[in-house]
């Protein structure tokens, strides 16, 4: 003590007179205007959250009956001074009876509560409305820990782990359904009524109408009310409670709801029943249609002839049986003729594969096409041969458009213009040739353009059309200047002459030819 006075007496004497004195009170006074300010903040702060309905964020926050018990202790010992925060460990925890956690009493009490609900276990477990109160130290949990699925000990336990607790979940009893659910079901419907919930969309049952006499009543209505759905959903009911032939017989007396019915297996695929339909009702010949249908599903060609030479037997019409006929006949030939080809072009013989590849097989073509075929790779081979395009012209009945348009659609894409012109070429009884054609010239012009052909090849047909206007104008449009001067010749109009002068090239042929005729005394022009 002595000590520490003589200390004091040491910092007094050092201590400056007058201004020092004034200079430390006045910063002792600017520091405790700043810490009163600090502190004012502060307050106003705390005043606000504590005002509010709403609690600012902070992760100390996360055991909210700590914080209850926090300001249960501020409040009760309401001092004007700041209270540091006591430590967690420093608190007493008390049960909702007033006697201290763990105490000797408590456990006793907490023993004997456990026996009475083990003896009294409910059907399902007491869903209890108070929230357990764990403490943060001793719970090991944290607010982190609920994210990343592990306590803070060190103890892995997720939180789906923690959900998942038995002490922690929550029972209720499976509600069952609402019974205007099952009401649409189980109502005792009408028939009458029955076919307008059918209309109108809504569930029902028809399962009580058991005797056939209902069934065939809910059919009459269902037809009576026009409506393609309601039909459907009876015929559905009556297809799988009533035999084939009942049913069969039914419909027989009632075409609309019979053409709904074959309608729905002919769109669903069942075409063994709807064979069985045909044939008991007496129409053989769409039965017959409906088999023959069938080779689509045959991928294999050998399988599909075998399929359509068996078809022959069927009952169809006399038309039909033609076509069926010609579909068998027409696959054979492709059969030999793919078989043939494929061979030759594999060897390399034939010089017209090796210039112009197939790009597909003849198999399952159209007649035409096989046709097409035949004139672009077998166009010169005998009559006899079946690849021969007289040969299946004559088998197929073709007639003479179709195959005249056809062989020079192929003969024009071979650019073979010897055989185009052969196909224009007739004698008449004195021995003249003519060319003639069973198309329009100006529809030949027309696929000799498409397949590129040369002005001199297409100035000789375009000659040929009859109409001076329709000649003029395809002349024109294929530059077969030639053709443009003489016709213009021919009309004796000297004045359309002397426009096309200016439209041909300067110094050409054409130009000079125009000039002949213009200066030619002879010629006696219209105008």
């Amino acid at each position: 003590m002595q000590k520490d006075n003589e200390l004091k007496d040491t910092s007094r004497s050092h201590r400056a007179p007058g201004s020092c004195d004034v200079a430390l009170r006045e910063e002792d006074g600017e520091e405790l205007r700043q810490v009163g300010k600090m502190m004012k903040s502060k307050t106003d702060e705390e005043d606000y959250w504590n005002s509010s309905k709403f609690n600012a964020f902070t992760f100390d926050d996360a055991d909210d009956e700590l914080s209850r018990l926090k300001e249960s202790k501020k409040a009760v010992n309401s001092i004007g001074e700041l209270i540091e925060e006591d430590d967690e460990e420093d608190l007493e925890k008390v049960s909702w009876s007033g006697e201290p956690v763990g105490s000797i009493s408590w456990s006793v009490k907490e023993m004997a509560s456990a026996n009475q609900r083990t003896d009294r276990e409910p059907a399902f477990p007491k869903i209890s409305t108070q929230t357990p109160s764990l403490n943060k130290s001793q719970s090991g949990l944290s607010l982190s820990s609920l994210f990343k699925g592990k306590a803070k000990g060190g103890n892995l336990q997720s939180f789906s782990d923690m959900l998942g607790d038995s002490s922690l979940r929550l029972y209720t009893p499976e509600l069952r359904k609402p019974k205007s659910e099952y009401k649409d079901l189980v109502g005792d419907w009408s028939a009458e009524e029955t076919v307008q919930r059918l209309q109108h969309g809504k569930a029902v049952s028809l399962e009580k109408f058991r005797s056939l006499q209902d069934k065939l009543l809910l059919l009459d209505l269902a037809v009576a009310a026009h409506d393609g759905n309601a039909i459907t959903a009876v015929l559905i009911y009556l297809k799988r409670t009533l035999c084939k032939e009942v049913l069969f017989r039914e419909l027989e007396s009632r075409q609309t709801a019979l053409r709904h019915f074959i309608h729905y297996l002919t769109e669903t695929g069942e075409q063994r029943l709807l064979l069985e339909l045909l044939r008991a009702l007496g129409r053989t010949e769409e039965a017959a249609l409906l088999q023959y249908k069938e080779y689509k599903n045959i991928t294999d060609e050998n399988k599909r002839r075998d399929f359509l030479k068996s078809s022959l037997s069927l009952a169809f019409a006399v038309e039909d049986m033609a076509h069926i006929q010609d579909h068998y006949t027409l696959l054979e030939r492709q059969i030999i003729i793919e078989a043939a080809d494929r061979k030759a072009e594999r060897e390399g013989k034939v010089e017209v594969f090796q210039k112009f590849p197939r790009k597909a097989s003849i198999l399952n073509m159209p007649l035409i096409t096989t046709l097409y075929y035949c004139c672009f790779y077998h166009y010169n081979e005998p009559e006899g041969t079946f690849s021969s395009p007289l040969n299946v012209r004559q088998t197929f009945k073709i007639s003479e458009k179709q195959y005249f348009t056809t062989a020079l659609a192929a003969r024009a894409k071979l650019k073979a213009w010897m055989d185009v012109d052969a196909l224009f070429s007739s004698r008449n009884w004195l021995g003249f040739t003519k060319k003639k054609s069973p198309l329009s010239f100006q529809r030949v012009v027309d696929i000799l353009q498409k397949n590129s052909a040369p002005t001199r090849v297409l100035q000789e047909y375009v000659g040929l059309v009859n109409d001076a206007e329709l000649r003029i104008s395809l002349a024109q449009k294929h530059k077969c200047h030639d053709i443009v001067i003489n016709t213009y010749r021919d009309m004796k109009d000297r004045q359309l002459l002397a426009e096309y002068r200016k439209k041909v090239e300067r110094g050409s042929a054409e130009e000079t030819k125009i000039d002949e005729l213009l200066s030619n005394l002879q010629i006696r022009w219209k105008n």
